[in-house]
């Protein structure tokens, strides 16, 4: 009964990674003489392909936003990768999750090695069936890859029985494309305007809330289809 196979992003989603993000897109920016004192503005990158992002918000060209990449991950390797924390609430949630049989994919644009490491540091590792992530070559970086590979494994599942969850426009298309539900939650780092525009199976906006739609489909009829 209800969903099976349940993808999770990361960032945004399952843990709140500002500070560790924003600052080392700062980082990556001073490289490039533009200082950027302000954080909050930086905050767009949390959850879009990184090299896209400089591109879009900074006007890099490709091959700059490519060398930002590599900045950037000159300060999230050493600090900012553990500038994060787990939301409140969702490690209840996914030892729930399991316990019911459910099965738990990391579905994100952020490379897996980091995913694994950032995962096993605050202890969930135990929850995940699998991570999945871009590779560090800046292959795979769009949502829709990631799902599409992340599903691989699961092609006996009924896809109306697999969604995914995230707090972006990215991962809402990337479920669309895949043919497979989507729950957009409202306390990661998309804005109310870009999920809606987007039509997402549900939109929630707390972790008990997404909890309670993943439980089963006793639940559904009390959260609102937007």
């Amino acid at each position: 009964m209800g969903y099976e196979v349940i993808l999770f992003d990361l960032d945004g989603t399952l843990t709140d990674p500002k500070v560790g993000i924003t600052k080392s897109v700062q980082y990556a920016l001073a490289k490039f003489n533009i200082d950027e004192p302000d954080l909050d503005k930086l905050v767009p990158f949390i959850g879009p392909p990184l090299v896209e992002s400089f591109q879009e918000f900074y006007s890099l060209s490709e091959t700059e936003a490519i060398a930002g990449v590599g900045y950037y991950r000159e300060y999230f390797t050493k600090a900012g990768m553990f500038e994060n924390a787990v939301y409140p609430g969702i490690k209840d949630m996914l030892t729930l999750l399991v316990e019911q049989g459910k099965q738990l994919i990391i579905a994100t644009s952020k490379p897996t090695v980091y995913s694994e490491q950032i995962i096993e540091h605050f202890g969930m590792t135990q929850f995940f069936q699998s991570i999945v992530g871009s590779n560090l070559d800046g292959s795979r970086i769009h949502k829709a890859e990631v799902i599409a590979y992340s599903l691989a494994d699961f092609s006996q599942v009924d896809r109306k029985k697999i969604v995914m969850v995230g707090d972006r426009k990215h991962d809402i298309v990337g479920a669309q494309k895949n043919d497979i539900d989507v729950i957009a939650v409202e306390y990661g780092y998309g804005t109310a305007v870009e999920l809606q525009t987007a039509k997402p199976t549900y939109i929630v906006s707390t972790v008990n809330e997404l909890a309670e739609i993943l439980r089963g489909p006793s639940i559904l009829l009390d959260i609102p289809c937007l």
